[in-house]
Order: structure tokens, then sequence, then C-alpha cells
């Protein structure tokens, strides 16, 4: 008997410990609640509903904007001269202006062919456009193809040029300006910038070359992004309606309004001249296209976006591959803020307005604002003030204004609206990554200049998977959990809980269904795999 009850002791000793622990940790919970956590979320929650409305008005006057645009149909061409380039008897193809196409790439396999098909494809005198593959790829094999494809179309007389550089240095920005400093660029007026995954249509350069031709005050035409592999999966759906908005509001706001938008890098034309007055391309952040544009800029040049004319590219289809894009896309816009923030306001050549613009409009509320608030407020604060009840959010704060948000977002993508279920747990799930991303940009902490090119899988997963049964994918468990999702979850789960048990505002059926998309990101069920060959 005494065997059997020693045990019986030792449970009773633990259960005491754990029970001593639990209750100092009660009793400093309560000591600090009233003077210090109350406070401290109610002056948390004040910032973020703040924050909430600089995105709504931000929201709401480029909703406005763009209503304008589509109701009376305020084209570029109602405000620029545009008229087709016409041929010349007497200067012949000289007539026209000589174009330089650059196509960087990197390791691009899967893509390559299609990308230097289409920049071959283009329609233009033969005589009066060059084409420069950039190739930066470190696989001795892929390099030989791509020089070897080089070679193939060279040989039907495309005026075709296959660089290489020593070292990667400056990523894509150190790529392009390196492709500037040949001899024979020189001979050329404009130059067309497509990466690796897009397909221009023949018709491009039609559209685009006689804006800057018959406007000398345009420096940048930029064309919409048409993703080719939008219904792949359920996270290439969801990126569709982001990016969508993006193309379909910011872009056409910023066009209409100050002349002034993100160069999105790729799918665009340069006029040379604007380029090298900005200050060529620099490699001082992530986002050398953006760099390039704000430069271009703030020296008066005006740019033009061609909302209807859509160049076929591919969406990133791994889970991994949108991370680092995303990081990429985050960490690079706030770290240039940081860069060009003064430069911006001691400019003298462009207006007031349109530096407030540039650096409230386009950066602090679309860039950082944006980020912070989603992933602060609505998966960090909110679900705090359900464990501390004293604390409370308007319902306009917690319910109407991202309600509306949410509405307006959709608007790009009206195919999709009845994936918003789906959609807003997975912008919040993302908002972690891009406010992580956000702050390392604004610090210049880490990982500020890691530039990791988005993988670009082409034809490579039907190629992989055909056949009359694909192999399972082995993924090693590290590669597929992700801790901090994880760590998310588990927290707004326990605060659903808590609200499900003690609360009274209902939270808790937001709070599951959020903590679930952070559980099926930490366990890596986004987007596609790609079976190893």
């Amino acid at each position: 008997m005494s065997l059997q009850r020693k045990p019986r002791k030792m449970d009773h000793t633990f259960e005491g410990v754990h029970y001593g622990i639990a209750s100092q940790m009660g009793f400093i919970w309560q000591q600090a609640r009233a003077p210090l956590i109350v406070p401290v979320l109610k002056l948390l929650v004040i910032l973020c509903l703040a924050m909430s409305l600089m995105l709504f008005v931000e929201k709401v006057y480029m909703g406005i904007v763009i209503l304008f645009v589509k109701v009376f149909r305020n084209k570029p061409e109602k405000h620029y001269k545009w008229e087709p380039l016409r041929d010349d008897i007497e200067l012949g193809n000289s007539a026209y202006p000589m174009v330089l196409v650059q196509i960087p790439m990197y390791n691009e396999k899967e893509v390559y062919q299609l990308s230097i098909g289409a920049a071959c494809g283009l329609s233009w005198p033969s005589d009066r456009i060059i084409i420069q593959v950039l190739d930066d790829s470190t696989d001795p094999i892929i390099k030989n193809m791509v020089e070897v494809e080089c070679q193939r179309w060279a040989s039907k007389g495309l005026n075709i040029k296959y660089e290489i550089r020593e070292n990667r240095n400056g990523y894509k920005a150190g790529a392009l300006k390196a492709g500037m400093k040949h001899s024979y660029v020189k001979l050329c007026d404009y130059v067309a910038i497509f990466d690796a995954d897009f397909q221009p249509e023949p018709n491009f350069l039609w559209r685009t070359i006689p804006f800057l031709a018959h406007n000398p005050q345009v420096g940048l035409v930029q064309a919409r992004w048409k993703f080719v592999n939008a219904d792949e999966c359920l996270m290439t759906r969801m990126q569709e309606m982001s990016l969508d908005y993006h193309f379909l509001v910011e872009q056409e706001v910023g066009s209409c309004t100050y002349a002034f938008f993100g160069f999105n890098g790729t799918a665009g034309v340069w006029r040379i001249s604007a380029l090298n007055e900005a200050g060529g391309w620099k490699d001082r952040t992530t986002v050398e296209d953006m760099d390039l544009a704000v430069r271009a800029g703030l020296k008066g040049w005006k740019f033009v976006y061609l909302s209807d004319l859509k160049v076929k590219n591919e969406l990133p289809s791994t889970f991994k591959a949108y991370r680092y894009q995303q990081h990429r896309w985050s960490c690079g816009p706030a770290n240039l803020f940081k860069k060009v923030a003064m430069e911006i306001i001691r400019n003298k050549k462009v207006s007031m307005l349109k530096k407030f613009y540039v650096i409230y409009s386009f950066f602090f509320v679309r860039k950082i604002i944006a980020h912070v608030v989603t992933f602060v407020f609505y998966c960090v604060i909110l679900p705090a003030t359900v464990l501390v009840p004293e604390v409370e959010v308007p319902k306009w704060g917690s319910v109407y204004i991202p309600s509306i948000i949410t509405l307006l977002n959709a608007v790009g993508t009206p195919r999709s609206l009845h994936l918003l279920i789906f959609w807003i747990p997975f912008e919040n799930v993302m908002s972690m990554h891009r406010t992580k991303a956000t702050l390392i940009g604004l610090l210049e902490a880490g990982r500020v200049n890691e530039w990791v090119v988005t993988e670009k899988l082409g034809d490579a997963l039907k190629t992989k998977s055909g056949g009359k049964s694909a192999k399972k994918p082995r993924i090693k468990i590290g590669e597929r959990l992700h801790f901090l999702e994880l760590g998310v979850g588990t927290y707004l789960f326990f605060c659903g809980y808590y609200d499900l048990v003690f609360g009274s505002n209902h939270y808790f059926i937001y709070l599951f269904l959020q903590s679930i998309a952070f559980f099926i990101a930490g366990v890596g069920y986004v987007g596609v795999f790609v079976p190893s060959s």
C-alpha cells in the first residue's frame, strides 16, 4: 500500500506547484491589468482606428476617382496625343524610333523560350529593334540553353543580343544597368522591359510607342498584367484579386490624377533620356523599378498607364515563392520610403500637391499603413480586447470599415466575389509577412536586401504531373511547417475560445476562421506542390 501512496503524494505536490504558478500569474495579471494593460491597449486601439480611417479614406478616394474615370471614359488618349506611326516614303524605316527590348533572366529554365519568342514576335521594323537577353543564370546548362535559343532566333534574321556578366552584383538592377552600357544602346530612343515570364502581344510597341513619340513630357508607358495561371489553385485566384485592384484602381488613379505611379518593373516602355536623367538603375533597394519611377517623377516626367493593354504573365503558385515575392514587394518600398522621403520634400520641380500624394498616399498609407494595420489590428489588438473586456472597439472600426474596404478591394475582380470568405483570412495571414518585411525595410535590418527570384513553373507542373499516376512530392517536415503562422493561429484560437466561453461580442466566429487560415498556412497546405524530377 505504501508503494501506491507515494506517487499520489508526488501528484499532489506537482498539482500544488502548478496551482501556485497559475495563482501567481493570475495575481500578476490582475495587478498589471488596470494600471498598465488596459491603458496601453486602449492607446493601441486608438492608433489602429486612426490608421484604419486613413486607409478607409484612401480607398474611398480612389473608388470615387476610378468611378469618374469609368463613367466619363477618361482614357489616356484624351490627355495625350496618340496617333499611329506611319511610313515615310523618303525616310523609310528610319522614320521609326529605335527600340531596345530587354529581357533580364536568372535560371529561367521553364519560361525562357516563351519570353524570348514573344519578344522576337513583336511587330516592328526589323532594322529598328534590338532584342537584348540579359542572362544572369548560374546554372551552366540553362545558360547554354538560353544562348542556343538566342542563336536560333538570330539565324532567322533577328537582331538579338545575348549578354552575360561576370557576377550578379545588383541583381536585376545590376543586369539592366550593365545592359544599358553596350555601345549599340546609344542608337536607341526607347527601352521596353519584360521579365522572363512575360509574353507581350505582337502589337505591344505599336500601342505604346506613339505616346512617347508624340508627347515629349512622357517618360514611361506601363501596360497591365494578365495572369495566365489565375485558375491554377485557390491561392492564385486570391492573388489575382489583390493584383487586379492594384492595376485597375491604384495604377489608373495615379496615372489620371498626378501622372505618377510605381513602375511595375516589366511590361513597360521607358524613354531612355528620362531613364538617364533620373540617374539610371540603382540597386540600393529590392524595388529598383519603383526607385527609378520616383526619381523620374521628381524630375517632372509624366507616366501613362494603359489598362486596356494586357501582357500575359505567371503568378507564383507555390506558397514558398509567394512568400519570398511578398517579402521583397513589402520590404523594398518601406526601405525606399526611408531613403527618399527627404529628397521628395526638398524637391523643387514638382508641386506640393504631388509631393503630398507621393509621400502620404503612395508610400505611407498604401505601402506601410495598409500592411501594419491589417495584421496588428485584426490579428493582434482586436483579439486581445477579448481578454480585456474593459477595452471596447466600436463597431464602425471592427466591422463597418473593414467590410467596406474589403468590398472596394474586390471591385477589380467581380468574378471572384464569392471567394471573399477565403480572401479575407488569407490576406490577413500574408499581412503578417508584409508587416514583418515592412519593419525590416524601415529599420534596414536582417533580410532588407534579400533578393530571391520568384520561381516560375511555366508548363513544368503539367509535364511533371502528366501520365497515369503522378508521384506524390516528397517534402521535408521542416519545409512544410511555418512556426510563426502556427504561433499566431494558436493565439487567435485561444482568444476565440475565451470569447466563446466568457465573452459577449461574438468575435469568436471571426477568430476561429482566422486561426484556421493561419493553421493551414502553418502546415504548408497553400498553393501547389511541384513533384521533384
